[in-house]
């Protein structure tokens, strides 16, 4: 695999190793924007109900509190975690990442 660094018009091998690829040429990737999603749980919903919610009102997610909490790269499952608040901020404190088999199993 061969391509063109942008800063110096060389050209960059991204060389094939035991453990995959090395990091020459990684940088082509690093820029590209991926969509990064938490699921605290789900729920099914008739229109008429949807149509009749408010501020106020409750919606049942199939999770109980304090099971993992899903997170999603491009919609595909890549980790589970648990919530934290930082500095007044909700993120996510991975405890469980998917093995690369698994990831290529869901797939399909």
């Amino acid at each position: 695999m061969s391509d063109i660094n942008q800063e110096n018009g060389q050209p960059t091998e991204a060389v094939e190793t035991k453990g995959g690829f090395d990091e020459r040429g990684i940088e082509l990737l690093l820029d590209i924007p991926l969509e990064v999603s938490v699921e605290v749980g789900r729920s099914r919903i008739l229109v008429r109900d949807l149509l009749q919610l408010q501020e106020g009102s409750l919606v049942e997610l199939d999770k109980l509190a304090g099971e993992p909490l899903d997170l999603y790269v491009n919609a595909r499952l890549i980790a589970r975690g648990e919530a934290v608040v930082v500095n007044e901020k909700f993120g996510l404190r991975l405890t469980d990442v998917v093995s690369p088999s698994e990831r290529i199993e869901n797939l399909g």
